[in-house]
């Protein structure tokens, strides 16, 4: 183990040639202190082995598995953490780009808050066509809700809670975390959309802090045929997001973090989100999406029945 060297995850199920673009680009960091391991989970493509295999026989830092059977997205980023071994641990998207210096970028923070339990870098958000692009979630994330910082800064607690639950501003394929820190807190089960923000207050909970560094050196896909876009226009991912939001309160008002609390029963960026899909799904006359949407948006802060769904 070393606190020094990055251990690069990328769970994949999706498009080889976009994951190639990901692989490459850890291949070309400045800093040579990391190890790649891609975790396929059964894509039906007979080239990516060999593709691998050719890869690992240059560069020895470069491993290839693939599961037994499909474990799904939930499932497969818990099998990342279950492999990891360096003392940081990073599971970046199949379709996500690191810049030259994000090793760099991240073992620096790591040297400056050596106990921090997750960095967040900068980030571009780029199209399927690599060109930078910043569609309106990813403005509001970046002007309205992300703290403003000029230098690497460390949040915690109760703020840093408040601040997640207002508004899910990080980017969860750029972050780079304390092995210790987050496999001992892991992936709540049963969670496919809101597994990431489940996991960074969880660490918030257990005295975990997260540095934002404003240096980009990360690149995050965003295009409209996501696995993502077509559960939000289906209504579906709001479901779980309710659900989980309204779990985060009571949990917020345990710990008497009362802000908090009331940032996760409000959950209105989450509600506004919602609120873009709609004229989408009342284009495509999406029924059930529609009702979904509509109840998320401008419903009442209650769970779930069940019955949402399509």
């Amino acid at each position: 183990m070393s606190a020094d060297k990055v251990d690069i995850f990328v769970p994949f199920y999706g498009d080889p040639g976009l994951l190639k673009q990901t692989v490459q680009s850890v291949l070309k960091q400045d800093n040579p202190n990391w190890r790649l391991t891609v975790v396929d989970d059964g894509y039906p493509d007979e080239t990516i082995p060999g593709y691998f295999a050719d890869l690992a026989a240059q560069d020895p830092r470069v491993r290839y598995e693939r599961n037994e059977k499909n474990l799904g997205a939930n499932g497969n980023f818990r099998r990342c953490l279950e492999m990891a071994e360096f003392d940081l641990v990073a599971i970046m998207g199949a379709d996500d780009l690191y810049r030259s210096d994000y090793v760099d970028v991240v073992l620096r923070a790591y040297r400056t808050f050596p106990d921090a339990a997750v960095v967040q870098p900068g980030v571009q958000v780029i199209d399927e066509h690599n060109a930078p692009v910043r569609p309106l979630v990813d403005t509001a994330k970046q002007r309205i809700y992300m703290p403003k910082v000029s230098k690497p800064t460390r949040l915690s607690g109760e703020q840093l809670a408040a601040s997640l639950l207002a508004s899910n501003w990080t980017y969860f394929p750029s972050l780079c975390f304390s092995r210790e820190r987050v496999t001992a807190i892991g992936f709540r089960q049963g969670l496919n959309v809101v597994q990431d923000l489940a996991l960074l207050l969880d660490l918030v909970k257990s005295g975990g802090s997260m540095v934002v560094d404003p240096q980009v050196c990360f690149e995050y896909r965003r295009h409209s045929a996501s696995d993502s876009s077509w559960r939000a226009l289906e209504g579906t991912r709001f479901v779980e997001e309710r659900d989980y939001f309204l779990t985060m309160a009571g949990e917020m008002e345990d710990l008497g973090w009362h802000k908090a609390a009331r940032a996760g029963r409000r959950h209105f960026s989450s509600r506004l989100n919602a609120a873009t899909f709609l004229p989408a799904a009342i284009k495509k006359k999406h029924t059930a999406g529609i009702k979904n949407l509509a109840r998320h948006a401008f419903g009442p802060a209650k769970p779930s029945t069940g019955k949402e769904r399509p």
